[in-house]
């Protein structure tokens, strides 16, 4: 019932079903702002980097999801510090002390953002966006984060795609050495990823891979 006449309450008032949109509005976009978030940051080259390096390794489920998924979170919070911190100082702080409107705030954020995106997404990923809507920009300041964004999530793709292949090379190696070796002593039954798995950790703990794997990713949005 109160449901009901809350319903008919807004619509007899135009004004509140107006109030009512901009809150459902409101409420959809803190719903998407994890996500989005995470779109625009260096969580998506961390997290698929390390989703090869596992397959290339072959050990199924370990590490575990929740643990690459947590270890990628605060990589992305150490990579992502000086633009947070840029944003908090120009455009946050400002913003909760009442010295700039909510539009300024939000160009002011929006601007190192962008930056970060820019110095990671490749010229040719954004002229794709860029011309797929028929628009030219004669400078960074008007390209629009629509075609940003996007841009900067499949340059990040093919950053780590690349990165991938990298680390797949030694294992490869590995499990084709095992595999000549099983094949010429006639072990056709004896799975190679079952031999080559302890070569593979063993061969990663004496490099300490996960020093060079988390080195290598942090230097590269440097």
């Amino acid at each position: 019932m109160n449901s009901f006449s809350l319903l008919k309450n807004i619509l007899d008032n135009p004004g509140n079903m107006s109030t009512a949109i901009q809150l459902m509005l409101v409420l959809t976009v803190l719903t998407l702002a994890p996500s989005i978030l995470i779109m625009v940051t260096s969580f998506t080259r961390i997290i698929v980097v390390f989703s090869f390096l596992r397959n290339a390794m072959g050990t199924q489920q370990i590490p575990p999801n929740q643990v690459l998924i947590g270890l990628s979170l605060f990589l992305t919070f150490y990579i992502m510090s000086p633009v947070a911190a840029d944003i908090n100082k120009n455009a946050l702080q400002p913003y909760i002390k009442g010295q700039i409107t909510q539009d300024v705030a939000y160009q002011r954020a929006m601007q190192p953002l962008r930056q970060f995106m820019f110095k990671q997404t490749r010229k040719s990923d954004l002229a794709l966006f860029m011309n797929i809507k028929g628009q030219k920009a004669s400078s960074l300041d008007q390209v629009p984060n629509t075609a940003l964004i996007p841009a900067f999530i499949i340059s990040e793709l093919k950053t780590a795609f690349e990165i991938g292949f990298i680390l797949y090379i030694p294992f490869l190696v590995i499990d084709i050495v095992v595999s000549s070796i099983l094949m010429s002593m006639g072990m056709f039954m004896l799975p190679p990823v079952l031999i080559s798995l302890p070569f593979k950790l063993l061969l990663f703990i004496m490099v300490d891979g996960w020093n060079l794997v988390v080195k290598s990713i942090v230097i590269g949005f440097r």
